[in-house]
């Protein structure tokens, strides 16, 4: 069971990008979805996750910039990426879990919260 991404590239600071993620079996209307991303050998960070009912949570380091969103009649999760910096350079995965993801605090929840994950696109942002 694997979810796809597409979007990743490369882009100059202060440009942006929109990353898709697409599986053809799950109704995303009832999976908590999320965007991670990963720097080399670093732990993979969560940026942005959507639960069933609409409510978002974000990182502190992309709110105001990154936006997630679901198309559900076309099984889409979507992660809207603006005002990029050098730091955003990573790849990124998005994440499904069936609710409830049983995370209280604030933000996004570690990876180990999702079950089913993506194989990842990368984007670098170069100054």
């Amino acid at each position: 069971v694997q979810l796809v991404e597409s979007g990743g590239g490369s882009v100059q600071t202060g440009g942006s990008l929109r990353l898709s993620c697409f599986h053809s079996a799950f109704k995303y209307a009832t999976y908590s979805l999320g965007w991670f991303r990963q720097v080399g050998g670093k732990e993979r960070e969560g940026m942005a996750t959507i639960k069933p009912n609409g409510s978002t949570t974000y990182a502190d380091s992309v709110k105001g910039r990154f936006t997630i969103s679901t198309d559900n009649a076309q099984n889409t999760l979507y992660l809207q990426k603006n005002t990029l910096k050098t730091e955003d350079t990573a790849m990124y995965y998005c994440a499904a879990e069936t609710p409830p993801l049983g995370w209280v605090l604030p933000g996004p929840p570690p990876p180990a919260f999702f079950t089913y994950w993506g194989q990842g696109t990368q984007v670098t942002v170069s100054s």
